[in-house]
């Protein structure tokens, strides 16, 4: 555990402000780049082999297998031991507290947007 906080200390949120710079589709494109860089070719989902294989890519090389296994668990919704693409976005918010905070303002904007329709 101590190594998992270690490195979560260490980790700058950049998603922030990637959402300021590209918006949302953006984003979200980003994160499929990202998906794609650590999935694991012939399976189509992040494994713990790829995302040791693939993590230096993105700058995580200093990750032990314990915070890469601690990472596939975290967000591994299905119980099959690896990530899917849906897993894998809904990760990357959780780990990203403003942006978590910033889609809930866009969420209730959009509802509110919604409401004024309907009436």
């Amino acid at each position: 555990m101590a190594s998992q906080q270690n490195s979560q200390s260490n980790f700058q949120d950049l998603l922030p402000t990637m959402a300021d710079k590209l918006g949302g589709d953006g984003l979200i494109g980003e994160l499929c780049n990202g998906f794609n860089l650590l999935k694991d070719s012939n399976k189509g989902v992040i494994t713990f082999e790829s995302l040791k294989r693939n993590s230096a890519l993105l700058g995580l090389q200093d990750l032990s297998d314990d915070d890469l296994r601690s990472m596939l668990e975290e967000g591994d919704f299905d119980g099959d031991g690896a990530l899917n693409q849906m897993e894998f976005c809904v990760l990357m918010f959780r780990l990203s507290p403003e942006l978590m905070d910033e889609s809930r303002l866009w969420l209730e904007q959009a509802l509110q947007q919604e409401l004024k329709h309907c009436y």
